[in-house]
């Protein structure tokens, strides 16, 4: 919403979860055309072994993109301890099946973070200042903005193995489950971004949590069950990682021994990526339009348009036709503004109205914004 301008973010959010539904049916509808089962497959079967090894590549690549410059010296422990307690041995099943209970405890967990963000737009967002620039319609950063929502809603390099999982595989099946899928992740996505926005406006960090203060205890709660939730989703694209190797290397079977030493390596390099980075934001937008934007715009399509005997005039082509150039400059023009103008990263301080009886907001320039207007002195018992 920062990015994009509030009015324009909401708008682009839709688009971004309408280009998901129809890619994610697309996918599976190229996979019916091709007698394929895996995007892989899709791939090598519509554009040969250079079509393979670049999806390949993105697909590998997702779980790794970070932004080498940041050291994050603290809580280096608690994420070792976390990933070898919880998220290795999660990462070994084989059938991606049996983690359906796991991904429900991890939805429960996301309504309750938003329930958080909901009760903090009440009462933390009249305390803070709004930016100048805070109601404009759009900004030229929107496009930045379309790779971090991609980034969101990206699933895809999974689409196949989620498919195979349903006791009764069926386009049409797969296309209801998508719809309802999707729906309820864009309601979540505008209940997060608006709330975040309405509280923070331009003062809005990549990541949320970032813009609270480390004395807010409800928030704190809230950032332990986001832990929980990508320690119970990671494992989902450990699989798609594993199988990217697997069929690369292993021509699509590992045995036991193999399956654990790989699992273990995509783990342990994830760990240390994860050692490596503070700064959420660039993470989030370096993923979004380097790896999702081409998952979710450019391959879907271009396997259709390939594979799909229809006519020219017919819906599914006219959209795969929209969808591929547009995919192209996001990904193009996403990767240089996120390289030249990424997110604000607090690397880990407090925002400057965590200390209310410290300062005056009266002619202080903060980061890269004026604030002029008189902030009431507030006790801390406001954030808490």
């Amino acid at each position: 919403m920062k990015q994009a301008g509030f009015p324009l973010g909401i708008l682009l959010l839709f688009w971004v979860s309408y280009v998901t539904d129809f890619s994610l049916v697309l996918l599976i509808k190229g996979g019916a055309l091709s007698g394929t089962d895996t995007y892989q497959s899709l791939v090598n079967k519509t554009f040969g072994f250079p079509g393979y090894l670049l999806l390949s590549v993105l697909q590998f690549l997702y779980p790794f993109i970070v932004d080498p410059e940041n050291l994050l010296i603290g809580h280096h422990f608690i994420i070792v301890l976390s990933t070898v307690a919880f998220t290795l041995p999660l990462s070994l099943y084989r059938d991606i099946a049996k983690l359906g209970k796991i991904s429900l405890i991890s939805t429960v967990l996301t309504t309750l973070i938003l329930g958080i963000v909901m009760a903090r737009v009440v009462s933390l967002g009249p305390h803070i200042p709004k930016t100048e620039d805070a109601w404009i319609f759009a900004k030229p950063n929107a496009i930045q903005a379309v790779g971090v929502m991609s980034f969101a809603f990206i699933c895809h390099h999974n689409c196949f193995l989620v498919y195979g999982s349903l006791e009764e595989p069926t386009v049409a099946k797969w296309s209801r489950i998508i719809h309802v899928s999707t729906l309820i992740s864009v309601f979540i996505s505008i209940l997060f971004a608006t709330c975040g926005y309405l509280t923070f406006t331009g003062y809005t960090q990549g990541d949320l949590f970032e813009n609270y203060c480390r004395n807010d205890d409800l928030v704190t709660f809230g950032r332990f069950c986001y832990g929980v939730t990508v320690i119970l989703t990671y494992p989902i694209e450990c699989f798609v990682t594993r199988e990217v190797i697997a069929n690369v290397f292993f021509g699509g079977t590992l045995s036991s021994v193999l399956h654990i030493i790989i699992t273990v390596a995509i783990i342990t390099v994830a760990t240390l990526v994860s050692l490596l980075i503070d700064c959420l934001g660039i993470v989030l937008e370096l993923n979004g339009v380097l790896c999702a934007a081409p998952l979710i715009f450019i391959i879907p399509s271009a396997c259709y348009l390939k594979l799909s005997e229809e006519p020219r005039t017919h819906s599914d082509k006219i959209m795969s036709c929209v969808m591929l150039p547009i995919g192209a400059v996001v990904m193009a023009v996403g990767f240089v503004m996120a390289v030249t103008n990424p997110q604000d990263c607090t690397h880990g301080q407090e925002m400057f109205y965590c200390f209310p009886d410290n300062f005056s907001l009266t002619n202080i320039s903060i980061s890269h914004f004026q604030v002029t207007t008189q902030l009431s002195i507030l006790n801390v018992s406001i954030f808490q």
